[in-house]
């Protein structure tokens, strides 16, 4: 009688005894490399007594974001776990949209942009949805900025507005990436949420 290769296959893998087989062998996924991070200024300055570095003129990029002041103050350029202190015309640019304010305090951790807390009178957001074509623009005292959450908190006297309808509010939050706003009751300090909302234009009849 004939027996297949398949047959004879099958037989050894029954008859070996357990543990004889080599368990399956995974090649170790490789881990993403980080994108660079760019730093330009016009100055730059040591101050041993604090031990801070101060940058002048500065611009901080990795990616598609980046982050430009007037003046900047560091404990480091290692951006492991470190702090930044950036102060006049600040801009930082987000996902298709951009952060401006007097001042903002930057953390770096494990070399990547983790937060983002600017300042004004008031601090300003914009974005643009280059699919709807829709423009997204906000602003408040304060805004933080979670980058691994993509979300932006508005708080004290904040609003957001679509270009059609507003909403405003003690505090905002706002998902750059799902373009969805989240007024939770508890955020508000007793303030009620006002929104308007403006009917589009009647299409005249031909």
């Amino acid at each position: 009688m004939a027996v297949s290769i398949r047959n004879v296959l099958a037989m050894s893998l029954l008859l070996a005894p357990v543990g004889a087989l080599p368990a399956p062998v995974r090649a170790p996924r490789p881990t993403p490399a980080l994108p660079p991070i760019l730093l330009d200024a016009q100055s730059s300055e040591i101050d041993y007594r604090n031990n801070e570095l101060i940058f002048r003129k500065i611009k901080i990029s990795q990616g598609t974001m980046s982050v430009a002041a007037e003046q900047a103050q560091a404990n480091g350029l290692d951006f492991d776990n470190s702090r930044w202190m950036f102060r006049g015309n600040v801009k930082i640019a987000v996902d298709q949209g951009e952060l401006t304010s007097n001042t903002a305090q930057i953390t770096f951790v494990n070399k990547l942009l983790a937060t983002a807390v600017v300042t004004g009178s008031p601090a300003e957001f914009s974005q643009h949805d280059a699919k709807t074509g829709k423009h997204v623009q906000g602003h408040a005292e304060t805004i933080d900025y979670d980058v691994r959450k993509g979300i932006i908190e508005l708080s004290k006297n904040a609003w957001l507005s679509d270009g059609q309808n507003e909403i405003r509010g003690e505090s905002l939050k706002y998902n750059i990436v799902a373009r969805r706003v989240i007024a939770a009751a508890a955020d508000q300090n007793s303030q009620r949420v006002h929104i308007i909302i403006t009917p589009p234009p009647a299409k005249r009849k031909p």
